[in-house]
């Protein structure tokens, strides 16, 4: 076993995190720190914390990600981190980032879910090295997977996470230069991407829709009551909403929120 470390927060992060553990000897989990979360402002861990603890990997979390910072790995793969990696750190170890998406195309903070929304057939994961410039390091190794007509979010980054730790089941030693040509950006996702405004086409409310789930949810308007729609499907030119959750209530299904307004 290659003795790595990862960098790694979010849910994607830790999925990826949970796989490398099987194949490599994880020195350390480099995450952000805690932070308050939801309306008693609770201190939470990161998912990637979470899932290091459980698997007896040691935990770094440093305020700030400083030339001081002692990573004690020579190659850090990073997934989901969160964090520029200074010029220092980036000089001082091999950082092999797993992006989920067909590079050049969609670089950025989002690109799982600017690739559904865009109506993208597929996507791919890329491991590239870690440059200052945004995702655009040479590429070490990628492959491409379909995005399925049903496909939301959740799932697309599940197929990307099994797919990334194949990929890093040997660490690639050679990388080729990343093209520029054909690049594009994935935006953070806004309040204003929430939206649902049912005058557009059907099948882009439903990309709309699973680009958005099951971790932020589309917003929008249903029988005069403000709902987050988590699931939909098409039939032929028409949109069913299969899942929704009213303002202050649980998730349901949309005969249990029809049902509700009788």
């Amino acid at each position: 076993m290659e003795r790595i470390g990862v960098a790694a927060t979010a849910p994607f992060g830790a999925d990826v995190l949970e796989r490398l553990a099987s194949e490599h000897d994880v020195a350390f989990v480099l995450t952000r720190p805690d932070s308050p979360v939801g309306r008693g402002r609770k201190s939470t861990s990161p998912p990637a914390k979470e899932t290091a603890a459980r698997l007896g990997i040691r935990v770094l979390q440093p305020e700030r990600l400083g030339e001081s910072v002692e990573l004690p790995a020579e190659t850090i793969v990073a997934v989901a981190y969160g964090l520029l990696v200074p010029r220092p750190l980036l000089e001082r170890h091999r950082w092999l980032n797993v992006h989920p998406s067909l590079l050049p195309r969609w670089r950025g903070a989002a690109p799982v879910e600017r690739a559904i929304m865009a109506g993208d057939a597929e996507t791919a994961v890329s491991i590239i090295e870690l440059v200052e410039a945004l995702d655009a390091g040479p590429i070490a190794a990628q492959q491409a997977f379909p995005i399925g007509q049903d496909d939301d979010a959740g799932a697309v980054y599940a197929k990307a996470a099994a797919i990334a730790a194949d990929l890093l089941a040997e660490l690639p030693s050679e990388t080729m230069p990343q093209a520029e040509a054909g690049a594009t950006y994935a935006e953070k996702i806004t309040p204003a991407d929430r939206r649902l405004d049912w005058s557009r086409p059907a099948s882009e409310l439903h990309d709309r829709i699973r680009a958005l789930s099951p971790h932020i949810g589309a917003r929008g308007e249903l029988h005069g009551r403000r709902v987050v729609v988590w699931k939909s499907r098409l039939d032929g030119d028409r949109l069913d909403v299969l899942e929704v959750q009213p303002e202050g209530r649980r998730r349901m299904t949309y005969d249990e929120f029809v049902r509700g307004l009788r």
